[in-house]
């Protein structure tokens, strides 16, 4: 019999449109069955009432063909394998998986929820329990599910591509837990490498890089977040953590997500920090990136466990009262054979041109934000992470390399916009889009922006010109302040308007101040390896620091270890040194940091007014020589207010005057040379009388390397 050219296409795998040749066709007045199942010997169709048809073989390979009675509804196969009988449903007799709706959505990029269509998804299709798979592939010749269901094998079941360029089929009789990739051939014909589904719910642990299937629609968040965690009036105070390197076991091996969420959000409670923020969870390969090259966007680690693992985790810091935010990357991926880089064959996710589609700095590749498909992907996975998992906000990394053309590049090594400027004007309405559509469907929620550059209005609102973000990090006030605490206090004089520069425009963005992990790595040495001195005064700098950083305009963001005074750099492959807390001084940093969060969650004059100039007052600025500082937070209440002074130098300063709003008595509330915290001890007796006068001030006794808190009595 001579076999038809489609026919040869099917054997070959390089079939476009199976469906059009498999399954279920009227032809001359009867309906035809053609099967291909590779390594079957025999096989028929049976239909539901019962009437069997042998289907004759077309070729050895496992193509077979017979006909069914021209009223036929539905019908499954019975094949033989050696001694084997096995009974299945034909996967090119079902219907589409897609509707019209979906595929007008998609094509005009405004799918918010992707997830519930591309990917693959457990579902019962016409009584029939199985898995639709979609996947975009626009150029593809031929796009094929392969799994351990079909032993990697690109012809049982090739893919049928509707609307602009998504392939989908349903597979009967598979479930979750098996692990499959995408076989895709280029537009040429050209065989690619199996790559890993865009979608992935679930994913292999590296070195291994199948997608698995996993019912993401069962994710169901149970505990509501903290009310109000996020808002502009209330205290945030972070906790930033890289799971894999918080705590390991013994022989150095990670905690599980569950293990995790017994410990954790716990001592971060314990702590009294109001969120945790985690480096990336999405799947990525190589543990040196810390999760900032992923491959899995839609997919939680599996270094830790599984999805249900991490959602179990989620659920243990609302059940602590801690809301969780996530490190997100929009700005980049690797370029892994088996993830997004040319897809299909082309340059899908990526621009085609390196001058704007690949990172120097990190040799990894910079997402097309012109095509809606890949804008449209992007938003869905925000959106994603706070529906299915009910994660508190989404932290954007390396923002300031989005919105440049030429960030990091040389002179003539990249492409203007169509203006001729440098900014990148598809990136700018990509995070327009990704804040207006997370702060429209989960108001609750926020948003940061790591962006170091002096970008405006990146938290304001995008109706005003702004990007939108709820936060900014305010990266300049970290690196002044950090390159101050560093110098010997003999030189920081000369150096006064570090601390008082970023006062100028602390209220320009809704900022939080960033302690983390990128100011502990790379031979920078950890927060207390900067501070100068013998040990009494590194230990008692870091308290100062410490101190002044939480009396500061801004919300708070701390890296893991740094509570404790972590002495060494951050290293992502060991545990953080918790046996530094047998010594007292560690301990004595640790129950500061403690106090300092639970007094900026107590008392409104340190956080209500966070990111407003009338929560902030500088009193003492002038006094160079003795590296002395004091300001007022006060918050909306009237007598709501917060004297702070901090002192940088060795010296203990006695009967320092500094003025206040109201007379009588103000009390010392905190003092970073407590002896609980390893101090000297020196300070107010508790707190202090105003002295007569037409303005009420107070004649203080400042410690040496210190802060001090003072409250008007009452409050």
């Amino acid at each position: 019999m001579t076999l038809s050219a489609e026919a040869y296409a099917i054997l070959e795998g390089r079939h476009s449109d199976p469906f059009r040749y498999l399954g279920l066709h009227p032809e001359d007045g009867h309906n035809v069955v053609r099967a291909f199942l590779p390594h079957a010997s025999q096989v028929e169709a049976i239909d539901e009432q019962g009437h069997r048809a042998e289907l004759s073989r077309l070729h050895d390979a496992g193509l077979f063909e017979g006909a069914l009675p021209k009223d036929v509804g539905t019908y499954r196969l019975r094949a033989n394998y050696g001694d084997n009988v096995v009974e299945l449903h034909d996967p090119y007799r079902f219907s589409p998986v897609l509707s019209e709706f979906d595929l007008y959505l998609l094509g005009e990029g405004r799918h918010q929820q992707l997830y519930d269509k591309l990917g693959a998804h457990p579902m019962t299709l016409e009584g029939v329990r199985g898995v639709a798979f979609v996947v975009f592939a626009p150029n593809a010749k031929r796009v094929s599910v392969v799994g351990d269901f079909n032993y990697w094998d690109n012809r049982p079941h090739a893919m049928r591509v509707r609307g602009n360029g998504y392939w989908e089929i349903f597979i009967p009789g598979i479930t979750t837990g098996n692990r499959y990739k995408f076989d895709v051939a280029g537009p040429h014909g050209e065989q690619l490498p199996l790559k890993a589904d865009p979608l992935a719910f679930q994913a292999e642990l590296r070195p291994n890089t199948a997608s698995i299937i996993f019912d993401e629609s069962k994710l169901a968040p149970q505990i509501a977040p903290p009310a109000k965690a996020n808002a502009l009036a209330s205290p945030m105070s972070i906790y930033e953590v890289h799971l894999g390197s918080w705590r390991r076991r013994d022989g150095n091996e990670w905690l599980t997500y569950r293990e995790l969420a017994e410990t954790l959000p716990k001592y971060a409670r314990d702590m009294g920090f109001t969120h945790i923020e985690l480096l990336p969870v999405s799947e990525h390969p190589f543990d040196g990136s810390w999760g900032y090259q992923p491959t899995g966007l839609f997919a939680p680690t599996s270094r830790f466990g599984s999805p249900d693992d991490f959602a179990a985790f989620v659920e243990a810091c609302h059940e602590e009262g801690l809301a969780l935010l996530l490190d997100w990357v929009p700005g980049h991926f690797p370029d892994d054979r088996h993830g997004l880089g040319y897809f299909d064959g082309t340059a899908l996710y990526e621009h085609a041109n390196p001058l704007q589609g690949r990172h120097l700095d990190w040799g990894t590749l910079i997402y097309n934000y012109g095509r809606t498909e890949v804008t449209n992907f992007l938003v869905s996975n925000a959106l994603f992470w706070l529906e299915r998992y009910g994660v508190d906000g989404l932290r954007v990394d390396a923002v300031a390399s989005m919105l440049y053309l030429d960030y990091s590049r040389p002179p003539g090594g990249w492409i203007p916009n169509k203006y001729g400027g440098r900014e990148n004007i598809e990136a700018i309405e990509f995070l327009r889009r990704f804040n207006t559509e997370v702060f429209a469907k989960f108001p609750h929620a926020t948003t940061a922006a790591e962006e170091s550059t002096a970008w405006p209005q990146v938290s304001r609102p995008v109706e005003f010109g702004g990007l939108g973000f709820g936060y900014k990090w305010n990266m300049g006030w970290m690196h002044d302040t950090l390159d101050y605490i560093s110098k010997d206090p003999i030189h920081r004089k000369y150096h006064h308007d570090q601390i008082l520069f970023g006062l100028h425009y602390a209220f320009s963005e809704n900022f939080i101040l960033p302690l983390s992990h990128d100011e502990v790595v790379h031979g920078k040495r950890s927060i207390l390896g900067r501070m100068p001195g013998d040990d009494w005064q590194r230990f008692a700098n870091l308290r100062a620091y410490y101190a002044f950083m939480f009396a500061h305009p801004g919300k708070k963001l701390m890296f893991m270890g740094s509570e404790f005074g972590q002495e060494r750099e951050w290293d992502h492959d060991h545990s953080l040194d918790w046996h530094l807390l047998d010594q007292d001084r560690h301990r004595g940093i640790q129950a500061l940091v403690r106090d300092l969060n639970n007094l900026y969650r107590q008392l409104p004059a340190l956080h209500e007014l966070d990111c407003d100039p009338a929560g902030f007052e500088w009193l003492v600025t002038n006094d160079a020589d003795h590296n002395v500082f004091a300001w007022m937070r006060k918050g909306n209440a009237p007598r709501q207010r917060c004297l702070v002074v901090v002192n940088f130098s060795p010296n203990l300063y006695e009967d320092y005057r500094v003025r206040v709003p109201f007379p009588g008595r103000w009390r010392e509330v905190f003092n970073s040379d407590s002896a609980h915290y390893g101090g000297s001890n020196k300070g107010n007796v508790g707190g202090r009388e105003t002295l007569e006068g037409l303005v009420p001030h107070l004649d203080l006794t400042i410690p040496p390397l210190a802060a001090i808190y003072l409250v008007p009595d009452g409050e």
